[in-house]
């Protein structure tokens, strides 16, 4: 398998340092989605369930925010040095997407 292949998969030759930062912030989310649930289902008011869904809404734009900068600051510096212009062309997408 080639350097190319493990691209297409998001696999790079470096390491990212916030791996754990990330992991933590989408457990507590995860979390804090759960019991959103439970106050779904126990009948609690909407504006309490709104209050808290923003919560979590702006748990993941923080993960997210982590991981771009992560992602920068290894695969992009990397890919600019080598001339990678996909790594830059697929960052692109994927930031589109997140702020549609």
């Amino acid at each position: 398998m080639g350097e190319q292949d493990a691209a297409r998969r998001g696999e790079h030759g470096h390491g990212h340092t916030q791996t754990q930062a990330v992991l933590n912030r989408l457990s507590r989310a995860i979390g804090h989605l759960e019991s959103i649930r439970k106050m779904v289902e126990d009948g609690r008011d909407c504006s309490e369930v709104l209050i808290q869904l923003a919560a979590v809404q702006s748990a993941l734009s923080g993960a997210g925010r982590v991981i771009l900068k992560d992602h920068i600051a290894h695969c992009i510096v990397d890919a600019v040095e080598t001339g990678d212009r996909a790594a830059i062309d697929d960052l692109n997408r994927a930031i589109d997407r997140l702020w549609k």
